[in-house]
């Protein structure tokens, strides 16, 4: 493996930084070459925090397989093939635990956006009409299975968009989604 020169003051800048010269190392990429897609290993969900108007309320499971589920294929562009996911809409989600769409909650959905954060800390924005299909055409689920069974190391939840080109916004390990206002 070829490495480049490594100057005084760039070691200086990782001391300080904290970075190790080993790791600094590992994290670049050739020009030219494109790193594979990796996950950080992150221990598997167990268990999803929602947080409506600052209540969170853990959710299991069990309360969302007691909800009416809704099964999308996607196409996945990091591994090129074709996925079913099962699970319950996440505006259902949001509806039954304190978020309904209706007139009274429309400026308040106007104007909401949600953070949905994985085990490993990756986490996504989504505005809160992308995630309802009265205002948007796309599909957003809380996944519990893939092709009819567990999620396996995507943990027990997983957030997955049909609309997105690439599953850049999807989160794995699912664990907390939390609705926040803009103003």
């Amino acid at each position: 493996m070829k490495r480049a020169a490594v100057s005084i003051p760039f070691l200086l800048g990782l001391c300080f930084a904290g970075i190790s010269f080993s790791a600094a190392i590992s994290q670049t990429v050739p020009m030219g070459v494109m790193a594979e897609h990796q996950h950080p290993p992150a221990q598997p969900s167990t268990g999803l925090v929602l947080t409506l108007d600052g209540k969170a309320t853990t959710l299991s499971v069990a309360d969302l397989s007691a909800m009416p589920q809704t099964t999308i294929t996607v196409h996945n562009e990091h591994t090129k093939t074709d996925e079913t996911y099962s699970g319950v809409l996440l505006g259902a989600v949001l509806a039954k635990y304190g978020l309904p769409v209706d007139k009274t909650t429309h400026q308040k959905m106007l104007r909401s956006y949600l953070v949905a954060e994985g085990m490993d800390k990756y986490w996504v924005v989504y505005s809160v009409t992308e995630i309802e299909g009265s205002e948007h055409n796309g599909t957003v689920i809380v996944a519990t299975s893939m092709g009819g069974k567990p999620l396996g190391e995507d943990g027990m939840f997983k957030l997955v968009d049909s609309e997105d080109k690439k599953p850049q916004r999807w989160v794995r390990n699912l664990s907390a989604i939390t609705v926040k206002s803009a103003e």
